[in-house]
């Protein structure tokens, strides 16, 4: 497999599987590589929303952003996945992450540790999409027997949600690509530098690996509408940030504190002008009209990022947004940008 030099742009939404497939339809048609969607226990039936964007669709790949290992296991992962991309024609692609673990709680569930049950799935998987038994592949597969093989394998590209120093070297070492959650969006380079770690250490390219730049990105006819629109996600979100990565991407973590407080005092109203008054904390997204986003979008893609993906809040209206990014933005991205 060559190092890939092209771009590849894709988008995230969620839905019921009606939705998702016509949102899976209009992708395609404004020339998207990839639709992603989620599939969380207690969310959306991703899974029926998966095969419905499949049956859908033509040419533009599909992924799971992401399926848990806990709620679902790793052979059922790898057999449904196996189907999905035997029905598809290989344009199925499997994402893979630790799951929430508030979800859990609401379940009763006690996993185990989050990079462990990961890593522990995404071997499994791998090696069961390949016709093979994951026996022998060391701790964690101790109980596994050599009849633990699926009658109708198909290999799968596999990504790993990954945030966190060591699930992102954990990609590294064994991932197809990545889905990192980049707030602000410069935080794709660090997670890049963590992945490519890994990859190196365990001897592989990682020039081969596709690593996603997730962005929220609010986009609008109208530009003051798409900022106001990213404020209004940046207020809801603000108390669930990391303090240490903001204050390593120059944001003040007080400012994010106190919208915080407004929004649980309820004075919704307040923490949106916080955030659209702050001379930094809309930089967390990408915001505006196609011109604004062409041009945040540009900063990344010429500091070496090779996939944007475009996701919630996406703005007033996703259809019209995936429109002026599929017809205005992503042409001058493809032409202007080597």
């Amino acid at each position: 497999m060559e190092p890939r030099s092209s771009t590849i742009f894709s988008v995230r939404a969620g839905g019921d599987p009606r939705r998702m497939a016509a949102l899976a339809v209009h992708a395609e048609a404004m020339g998207f590589d990839q639709i992603w969607t989620g599939n969380d226990i207690f969310g959306e039936p991703g899974l029926i929303a998966l095969t419905a964007m499949l049956s859908a669709t033509d040419s533009i790949r599909v992924g799971s952003a992401v399926i848990d290992p806990v709620s679902i296991h790793p052979v059922q992962i790898a057999q449904f996945s196996s189907g999905l991309q035997t029905f598809s024609g290989n344009r199925f692609l499997l994402g893979l992450g630790a799951g929430s673990q508030v979800f859990f709680d609401w379940a009763g569930i006690a996993p185990a540790a989050p990079v462990t049950r990961t890593r522990t799935a995404l071997r499994a998987v791998q090696a069961l999409t390949r016709g093979e038994s994951p026996v022998g592949l060391g701790k964690g597969f101790e109980e596994w027997t050599d009849q633990a093989v699926l009658r109708q394998p198909a290999e799968v590209p596999v990504y790993i949600g990954a945030m966190g120093p060591k699930m992102l070297t954990m990609t590294g070492r064994y991932a197809d690509g990545a889905l990192p959650l980049c707030l602000p969006p410069r935080q794709v380079l660090d997670a890049r530098d963590q992945i490519m770690a890994g990859a190196t250490a365990a001897g592989r390219n990682g020039e081969e690996l596709d690593i996603a730049a997730c962005l929220w990105c609010s986009i609008d006819d109208e530009a003051d509408r798409a900022r106001w629109i990213l404020a209004e996600h940046i207020a809801l979100y603000s108390g669930s940030l990391a303090t240490e990565v903001l204050e390593r991407h120059g944001f003040d973590p007080e400012e994010f504190v106190r919208t915080q407080k407004l929004m649980l005092d309820g004075n919704k109203s307040d923490a949106i002008k916080t955030v659209l008054t702050s001379s930094t904390m809309l930089e967390l997204g990408i915001a505006g009209g196609v011109d604004d986003v062409i041009d945040q979008c540009g900063e990344l893609m010429n500091a070496g990022v090779r996939h944007l993906s475009f996701g919630p809040p996406m703005g007033a209206d996703i259809a019209r947004a995936m429109t002026l990014l599929g017809e205005k933005a992503i042409p001058v991205l493809r032409r202007e940008i080597s």
